[in-house]
């Protein structure tokens, strides 16, 4: 197959804008990729960013004789507790842009697994209360309620919740959520202190 040609008759990759480079145009995309995610951004541009970003973020390598500090201190989770792929994908893309890694799962049963094998380090439950599996998004709150209370429990439905079916520790955000409003759970679950374990 044949690339695109130019009105000079050159392919058009070659002379996409030949006075711009692309990593100016992936730096430019960074710039106003905040604005970006609330209008909602194609997944494709997004991972542009996400590589510009990182690229600009990457530490010169540690000198051989200084091991490197990052290694010792284990990065603190976001798990988003979805059933329906897209929404769960958006959440996730939204909270890559924090600094908690992010886990996604589509059952309370596999966050459950998570939960079990790195619990101390999850900073943030962002959950549906229809989830694919046994266990409903209520029954998960309830038990990372009692379980693992330093995480920041957020409950999130397209359905009005009662209060007393909600853990009091969870907060509820309906759907059709905000990004803003995700970005700020997400913010306090890493500068709020947790709560001390009794």
């Amino acid at each position: 197959m044949r690339k695109p040609l130019s009105s000079a008759g050159t392919p058009l990759t070659e002379t996409l804008s030949p006075s711009i480079p692309l990593d100016q145009i992936g730096q430019t995309l960074a710039s106003i990729y905040d604005d970006l995610v609330s209008e909602g951004v194609p997944e494709h541009l997004a991972a542009l960013v996400r590589r510009v970003r990182q690229s600009e973020a990457e530490p010169a390598a540690p000198h051989p004789a200084q091991p490197a500090a990052t290694e010792a201190v284990a990065q603190r989770l976001a798990l988003v507790v979805e059933d329906d792929p897209q929404i769960r994908a958006l959440a996730e893309t939204l909270l890559e842009e924090t600094e908690l890694d992010v886990v996604g799962c589509d059952s309370a049963e596999a966050a459950l697994a998570v939960l079990q094998a790195r619990g101390g380090d999850v900073a943030l439950v962002f959950a549906d209360v229809r989830l694919a599996g046994e266990m409903d998004g209520l029954q998960l709150a309830r038990a990372v309620a009692t379980l693992w209370p330093r995480a920041r429990l957020v409950v999130t439905s397209g359905h009005g919740i009662r209060r007393p079916d909600l853990p009091s520790e969870a907060v509820f955000i309906a759907k059709p959520w905000r990004p803003f409003d995700v970005l700020v759970e997400a913010e306090r679950a890493t500068t709020d202190p947790a709560p001390p374990v009794t």
